[in-house]
């Protein structure tokens, strides 16, 4: 795959602090400490660490949308990246990549549970106008007051 086809290795990056973060991380997993403890991850690396992960994401996205097109479909799912990995080698990476495919779902459908302040209040959009209203007025006077008016 080259730069050419996708335009070029500057038009696609990840964020570098997002991937510093989970350097160290690992790397602080790894020797037990804080990541600074004997290990350090050069800058050079961390920006070739970056391109190899800009290129696996586009080689998988690349086969998944061959994958989803075959079928006749306008959108990638799940599926279709499953196979992909599959397809290219990466079967061995499904079974993590389900684990969090799941609780995606499962947190998507706690959130959507989950009701707003305006909602559990039980007031009516009206109400609630009013009671902004008088607030403003309060605000408002206590201010006059605290200017001298």
């Amino acid at each position: 795959m080259s730069d050419k086809e996708f335009g070029g290795s500057d038009d696609l990056s990840l964020p570098r602090a997002t991937v510093q973060k989970i350097i160290s991380e690992v790397l602080a997993a790894k020797t037990g400490g804080d990541g600074a403890q004997g290990m350090s991850f050069a800058k050079e690396t961390r920006d070739l660490l970056i391109d190899c992960c800009v290129e696996f994401i586009t080689m998988i996205s690349t086969e998944a949308n061959e994958i989803a097109e075959k079928e006749a479909k306008k959108t990638i799912a799940y599926e279709h990246v499953t196979k992909a990995l599959d397809d290219l080698g990466f079967g061995e990476y499904i079974p993590e990549l389900s684990n969090v495919a799941d609780m995606f779902k499962t947190s998507q459908v706690t959130r959507e549970k989950k009701l707003s302040k305006i909602e559990q209040s039980g007031l009516s959009a009206e109400e609630l106008a009013r009671m902004q209203d008088e607030l403003f007025k309060s605000a408002g006077e206590k201010y006059n007051a605290a200017m001298g008016e």
